[in-house]
């Protein structure tokens, strides 16, 4: 508002008025009046405000992840210049800066309640995956491949009581958009899931409010493990290590749009309609959700 004073000043307007009306001191302005902010100053905010922002949206983005964001934000700048912001101010990754004392930073906290722990007789907490009907619990997580272009991120949701992957996203970024997409693709094909638990670790892509906000949309109910936990989340995982087998590892990928094809391929026609699994009574994902819906649809 400075800049503003001294307009209406030059204007006429004395500069006690203009400061009584916006409510700001004078003698602040007076001090900005003898050593303005200058061009340079005033870019380097930009651009630390376009780092912050990406950074707060991702944790887990190093600083040249940030860079990228912060150019898709129209403020553009050298890989250095990003780095020296970002070391000033303690914006590191999540994961890619070592804890050291006070300042170092804590996993996020869970935005929902683990809704899916169980505690044993001797006092150990583990986590029931079990669903009696379809839409009553889902598991979401994400891994990601390398290719020749960098790497691809899936996110996968898949439904408990079926083994079946009701929604998924693929993007070359591992941003909150990409678990929306995936719940939003979920809850589109499965119509009503109101009530039903959605379970993830702790990921930045899973508390961000964006996710929240796309749960809450739908009616649903978020459930949250710990980080990092692959037991927290073993039926998600036991997928993710087929796809692993199956796809990722078999050969090298030259392009992120050829093995996004593979993914959706071997998930649609093959896991869904050919894989034959112990826990469904040697039934496939389809199978078994035809076999469970046909008695519902006849008695209603």
């Amino acid at each position: 508002m400075y800049p503003l004073v001294r307009e209406l000043a030059v204007d006429g307007v004395p500069v006690t008025v203009t400061c009584r009306v916006l409510k700001i001191a004078r003698q602040p302005y007076y001090r900005w009046l003898a050593h303005p902010v200058t061009d340079s100053d005033l870019e380097q905010a930009y651009r630390a405000n376009a780092l912050f922002d990406a950074h707060r949206e991702d944790p887990e983005f190093g600083y040249r992840f940030l860079l990228d964001e912060a150019r898709e934000a129209g403020e553009a700048m050298a890989v250095r210049t990003a780095w020296r912001i970002c070391s000033a101010n303690g914006w590191w990754s999540a994961f890619g800066k070592p804890k050291r004392g006070k300042n170092g930073k804590k996993p996020g906290p869970p935005v929902h309640d683990d809704l899916c722990a169980v505690t044993d007789d001797k006092g150990r907490v583990r986590h029931a995956f079990t669903a009696e009907s379809l839409n009553e619990l889902w598991l979401t997580d994400i891994t990601e491949h390398w290719t020749g272009e960098g790497k691809l991120y899936l996110c996968a949701i898949k439904d408990v009581s079926s083994n079946r992957i009701v929604g998924y996203s693929i993007d070359s970024r591992m941003k909150s958009r990409l678990a929306v997409a995936a719940l939003n693709n979920a809850a589109a094909r499965r119509g009503d899931v109101a009530g039903c638990v959605v379970h993830s670790d702790r990921g930045s892509q899973f508390r961000s409010r964006k996710f929240v906000h796309a749960l809450n949309r739908h009616a649903m109910v978020g459930s949250m493990g710990r980080v990092g936990a692959a037991g927290d989340n073993a039926a998600m995982e036991s997928f993710f290590s087929l796809l692993q087998k199956n796809v990722l590892d078999r050969r090298a990928w030259a392009t992120r749009e050829e093995l996004r094809i593979e993914i959706v391929t071997w998930i649609e026609r093959t896991y869904h309609r050919r894989r034959r699994q112990d826990a469904l009574g040697r039934l496939t994902p389809i199978e078994y959700e035809t076999i469970m819906t046909t008695p519902a649809t006849q008695a209603a």
